[in-house]
Formats: C-alpha cells, sequence, structure tokens
C-alpha cells in the first residue's frame, strides 16, 4: 500500500492502494492500520485544495491540518500518485 510520505501528518498515515487509482487523485488518511475503516478520504484537485468525502474518525482541527499539508505538496504527491495511476486530478476531464 503505497504511502506518499513515510511520516504522519495530524497523526495519520497518507495513502492509497492500487484499488484506488481507478478513481481520481484522493488521499486516504489513517492510523498505523493503513485501513479504510475509520480513516478519513479526500479528493484532490489541481490547485491543492481538497475535498472531504469521508470523514473517517478526523476531527476539525486534524482535517484542517491534513488538508493544509496537501494544499503544500499536492504537486509531490501528485507525482507519487502518477506512478501508479494514469487518472488526474478531481474535476479534471
Amino acid at each position: 500500500m503505497p504511502k506518499y510520505y513515510p511520516y504522519k501528518i495530524a497523526g495519520y498515515y497518507l495513502y492509497y492502494t492500487s484499488h484506488c487509482t481507478l478513481e481520481c487523485m484522493h488521499v486516504h488518511a489513517s492510523d498505523e492500520k493503513l485501513t479504510e475503516e475509520g480513516s478519513g478520504k479526500f479528493f484532490v484537485r489541481s490547485d491543492g485544495t481538497s475535498e472531504l468525502v469521508n470523514r473517517g474518525r478526523l476531527n476539525e482541527r486534524e482535517i484542517r491540518e491534513i488538508q493544509v499539508f496537501i494544499k503544500n505538496n499536492h504537486k509531490e504527491m501528485y507525482a507519487t500518485w502518477r506512478i501508479m495511476s494514469t487518472n488526474g486530478y478531481y474535476g479534471d476531464i
């Protein structure tokens, strides 16, 4: 399961799975179990903004911190995403 980074953001790993690559770029935020149960899910736009589509166990502070991190690092994260997916950012045609 590919992680975008080997360290945690707001107490969560940011990752995707091989099944995820069928959708547009997104980020799961999960604890060390790296399971979708209880994880947050953010669809990422080309400008780095993200839309929370599944809150999971994340609180408001964690959501904001993760969204700011995604905004500041979306280009690097997208390069990682593109290794396994031909699908682009959320909202791109």
